[in-house]
């Protein structure tokens, strides 16, 4: 689902980012929308909450990862005989340990003890053969077979005795005699539980070469890459395992969201260290204060005011002028002109110093510049401690950085200036509505619309609230009345049509969804800019409905023709290039997602689908054996699951 209106940035999922709350003050049901098509429907080789998605050849494949196959009565029966006539039978090792003797590295090894006998003299262990470079090549071929097999035994026994320096050299004189890829990789556990990085990389190595599917060996070695700080390799090789194991090996599943993570992290760093601070999308920034309510100009700021030009009242009339176009050259000059108006400093009255600094704050924060537009907001409230609104704004702050309790106590604060200000409620609802509280959400929404009906925006996202709650029918009634009170707004159009998108309404949302685009176009010169959302909505409607990727395509070419920077739509056109198994192209978008981000956050979770895409991509490469074994397996119906975009 998606939102009312778009608040400051995009959600990063709670368990992958704290600032999951960093989405907005501006609105939710928007972020709901966006952050399931972008954040939810990772279509690569990870897992998601049990369900494994993976694309091979542009089909998309929804495997469990967590239900075990259903077993029947007769199996039952069947299994229950067994135990009985096998009490005493040890442990099955796995098809590879059992034929070869491997290692198990994550395992303590408990020697069992001796069993007691009569007074019969034990006999003396058979002497182990010792092989060099130079004495190796004097062996016949069944000398070496039978010395490699008595060496990796005598090696496992070290092992398991945790004299590891024993097990490596036993190992390695195994090695001389039969280049074995479970002699390298029981060397590895042995360098492994010795913290020696590089020579398990080394000898996992080794083996993957003498078996490319080897999927301890991967696991080895991609543990090995992460604590060496080679986050991609390490990325590479756990999703490889993955696929080779069919996705049951739940510790790889998560080491592969782990590293996704970091990789992300590093790059997100440096790629915020050389960000140039600029504003978002005409969209984003729309979308953010429209979250406000429209008021007119100050009292003394009117355009029919004579005002000496080049003056600071001058230039904070013109800044509030400008951004009225909601067009990407009308909120620059809109920003300069708050940086002017602040600087000319002949504003007269407090309470223009302190507007100026609340706009001027507002677009630093816009722009990422976090620290300026916390100060800037600081500054307006010690001008005129009145201005609610500045308390808001810092509360969406310190809601974006995750610090929940600053932001409650300034919605505390701007209650005590004036607890009528519909506006505190509504943003207070929606620190309520990220946090899950749907009920205290209900509540302020509500008094925001009994203290101004007028704001169509505190309908809107109570209607999203009701929804939220499971009341579908009292939800679906105040769309309806607000059709009835805000006939004439794209919004209620396009929001309704997200919620009947959701119950897989399609025929009716892409009703909305047109009648919403229709109305943004005919007040283009009215309103300024064009709101785009409604053509990506539109977009993923097609998709989900009749997978219609040609039309949902030139749906969001067109939303970025009109907002070039619109990070929604360069998300979804990522997504669907994915889902027809366009990775290439689909890479490009992800990439440029990330560049249009405003925080490290945003970056993060931006490049997170990026590190997917490309991990995909190369293992593709690496392995091209895996993306036909994905197919056979998707072939043999282990495919299922619900449809792209409904997880």
């Amino acid at each position: 689902m998606a939102s009312a209106a778009r608040s400051t940035t995009e959600a990063v999922s709670q368990s992958a980012q704290e600032v999951a709350q960093s989405t907005s003050v501006a609105s939710t049901s928007f972020l709901d929308s966006a952050s399931r098509w972008y954040a939810d429907n990772k279509v690569a080789a990870w897992t998601i909450a049990g369900v494994t998605v993976v694309v091979a050849g542009g089909t998309v494949y929804y495997l469990s990862a967590s239900r075990p196959p259903k077993v029947s009565e007769e199996d039952k029966k069947a299994k229950k005989e067994r135990r009985k006539t096998k009490k005493d039978a040890p442990p099955a090792y796995t098809p590879r340990a059992a034929e070869e003797g491997e290692v198990k590295s994550e395992a303590k090894v408990v020697p069992a003890p001796a069993p007691k006998t009569a007074s019969v003299a034990e006999e003396p262990p058979e002497e182990l053969p010792h092989v060099t470079e130079d004495s190796v090549g004097e062996l016949s071929d069944q000398q070496r077979k039978d010395y490699a097999a008595k060496l990796k035994a005598a090696g496992n026994k070290a092992y398991g005795s945790k004299d590891y320096n024993r097990a490596i050299d036993l190992y390695g004189q195994a090695i001389l005699c039969k280049a074995d890829p479970v002699f390298y990789s029981n060397r590895a556990a042995c360098w492994n539980a010795l913290s020696n990085w590089a020579k398990v990389i080394e000898d996992t190595t080794a083996a993957i070469n003498l078996d490319p599917e080897y999927e301890k060996a991967l696991n080895r070695r991609g543990n090995a890459y992460e604590q060496e700080g080679q986050y991609s390799d390490a990325l590479l090789d756990y999703t490889a395992s993955c696929i080779i194991g069919q996705f049951r090996n739940e510790a790889a599943a998560q080491a592969v969201e782990r590293l996704l993570k970091k990789v992300a992290e590093t790059k997100a760093k440096s790629i915020m260290e050389g960000k140039e601070k600029k504003l978002p999308s005409p969209t984003f920034v729309s979308n953010y204060l429209q979250s406000f309510r429209a008021r007119p100009l100050p009292e003394g700021l009117e355009e029919s005011a004579d005002l000496e030009e080049g003056s600071g009242k001058w230039y904070l009339r013109k800044g509030l002028l400008a951004i009225q176009q909601r067009t990407g050259d009308g909120y620059t000059e809109g920003a300069q002109c708050f940086d002017e108006a602040i600087e000319k400093d002949h504003l007269d009255k407090h309470e223009y110093s302190a507007y100026a600094y609340n706009m001027r704050g507002t677009f630093r924060y816009l722009k990422g510049e976090n620290e300026a537009a916390l100060e800037d907001l600081n500054k307006s409230i010690e001008l005129d401690p009145a201005l609610v609104q500045s308390y808001v704004k810092r509360a969406s702050m310190h809601l974006e950085q995750s610090k929940r309790d600053e932001a409650a106590n300034d919605f505390k604060l701007a209650m005590e200036h004036n607890e009528s200000d519909p506006d505190i409620f509504y943003h207070r609802a929606q620190l309520h509505f990220i946090l899950s509280e749907f009920k205290d959400a209900a509540t302020d929404y509500q008094t925001s619309i009994d203290l101004d009906p007028k704001f169509i925006f505190s309908h809107i996202q109570l209607g999203v609230t009701q929804y939220k709650m499971g009341s579908i029918a009292s939800s679906m009634a105040t769309f309806r009345r607000c059709i009835k009170s805000f006939g004439d707004k794209s919004d209620v159009y396009n929001y309704y049509g997200e919620l009947l998108l959701d119950q897989q309404k399609y025929q009716e949302a892409v009703e909305k969804f047109d009648t919403a685009v229709e109305m943004e176009r005919k007040n283009v010169g009215e309103r300024g800019g064009m709101n785009v959302l409604p053509l990506i909505n539109k977009a993923l409607a097609l998709f989900q409905w009749r997978q219609d990727f040609s039309a949902a395509e030139e749906l969001c070419q067109k939303a970025l023709i009109i907002d070039p920077e619109c990070d929604i739509a360069v998300a979804t056109m990522a997504q669907l290039l994915l889902q027809q198994g366009k990775v290439t192209d689909a890479l490009k978008y992800f990439e440029r997602a990330a560049e249009l981000s405003r925080t490290e956050g945003e970056i993060v979770n931006a490049l997170s689908y990026a590190e997917a895409t490309r991990t995909q991509l190369e293992v593709q490469e690496k392995y091209p054996q895996l993306a036909a074994r994905l197919q056979s397996m998707g072939a043999a119906g282990m495919g299922g699951g619900p449809p792209p975009g409904r997880m």
